[in-house]
């Protein structure tokens, strides 16, 4: 899979399961009518059980001036710049979970359903609002941030 260029996403939720978010790259499209996107997290992961408790979940599509906030959802920053919600800007859009501002997109979902496959979650999301921010996607390939233009 290191030769698939993917989106980078930061995956944030926020409720009585607590506030997470984290680097993703498996984000998909699933349906259009209804629109429905999927995203998948590692068991392992507090983000997992957060998403599962709380229901609505956001996801941040980054653009490439946004390394520094896919560096520290991913847990590999200093361990002070970990997971550390102060590294961004955040809006909020239908759901009150915060979204990543100044990035490609922004999608807002309520909770459809979730798969349990090998290590990970499988996340099923009902899209509730989304926005295009009108830069260009960052994405992730054999290790290596790139850079996909809109057309």
């Amino acid at each position: 899979m290191r030769a698939v260029a993917a989106s980078v996403t930061v995956v944030a939720t926020s409720g009585p399961g607590g506030r997470y978010a984290q680097t993703v790259s498996s984000l998909s499209s699933v349906s259009a009518d209804p629109p429905t996107v999927l995203v998948c997290v590692s068991r392992s992961s507090p983000l997992a059980a957060a998403l599962v408790t709380n229901e609505v979940f956001t996801v941040s599509v980054l653009a490439p001036h946004q390394v520094h906030i896919a560096e520290s959802f991913a847990g590999r920053l200093q361990e002070d710049q970990r997971y550390d919600f102060g590294c961004a800007r955040w809006a909020h859009l239908l759901t009150g979970v915060p979204v990543v501002e100044g990035g490609a997109a922004a999608i807002d979902c309520r909770l459809g359903g979730v798969t349990e496959v090998g290590s990970h979650i499988v996340v099923m999301g009902a899209v509730l609002a989304s926005r295009a921010e009108g830069q260009p996607a960052l994405t992730y390939r054999a290790g290596t941030y790139g850079t996909h233009k809109p057309q």
